[in-house]
């Protein structure tokens, strides 16, 4: 079964507040509601890419469908950069996407960063988390898996974002995918705020909890940071949180 997007018919293309409603709806409404899902299970580098990270990765499925899908058919369509995940666990995630990216643009690379020791303190305000959650990592097996799979695309960087990221902004330059995996408030906001001057015009800041029912921390960091403050619209609100980074454009 090919895999293609489908055509919507009577639907405005282009973009428009800050976002590209046409391409947010091929990816999530097909998703959902159309035959996108099958095709997605049955196309070939997906299957290949999933069979090599199953065993690491606590994903939903829809929503690795849906990075499959911004790999597979939107990144080649935005300037150049590298892919960054924030909050990487046990690695699987980026796994996926280092193998995907890997086959499809050579020279991308993906900056997995993570403590991967646990998470820190956690605000009870607003995050149901706590301190030590996700601490079940062995970063030697982790690391060996990558040299098994030969996917030196993938760097592993281990600390707490404020540590980290600096110099991995330095090093990567521009990023055209941010995927923001993180579960509580603090992390998503710093993960957010040290992303966004390294975005390339149009990239995709990806949150992949801040719709997920124990996670209203980080919801309310997306409502404050970037819809209240910086006036932006999600292009999907399903299976994830996608905003685009469109400098200075309507």
């Amino acid at each position: 079964m090919e895999l293609y997007l489908p055509e919507l018919k009577g639907m405005a293309k282009g973009i428009r507040n800050k976002r590209n409603v046409y391409e947010g709806y091929q990816r999530g409404w097909e998703l959902q509601f159309g035959g996108l899902k099958e095709k997605v299970l049955g196309d070939p580098l997906y299957k290949e890419a999933f069979a090599v990270a199953q065993d690491r990765t606590i994903m939903g499925e829809e929503n690795r469908m849906n990075i499959f899908l911004l790999l597979r058919f939107f990144l080649d369509k935005i300037p150049f950069g590298h892919i960054v995940e924030y909050g990487s666990y046990r690695g699987g995630s980026a796994i996926f996407m280092a193998y995907v990216a890997q086959r499809l643009y050579p020279g991308i690379k993906v900056f997995a960063l993570d403590s991967f020791e646990g998470m820190p303190a956690t605000d009870k305000n607003a995050d149901a988390h706590n301190a030590g959650d996700f601490s079940d990592v062995d970063m030697d097996k982790l690391q060996a898996r990558l040299d098994e799979l030969k996917l030196d695309n993938l760097v592993l960087v281990k600390g707490f974002f404020e540590n980290t990221n600096e110099d991995v902004m330095a090093q990567a330059g521009k990023i055209s995918l941010a995927h923001i995996d993180c579960v509580i408030a603090p992390a998503v906001k710093y993960s957010y705020e040290g992303v966004k001057p390294f975005m390339v015009d149009g990239g995709y800041i990806v949150f992949d909890d801040a719709t997920v029912s124990s996670c209203i921390g980080a919801t309310e960091v997306v409502e404050d940071l970037l819809i209240r403050r910086d006036g932006l619209n999600s292009e999907q609100i399903w299976p994830h949180f996608v905003f685009r980074a469109f400098n200075n454009r309507a």
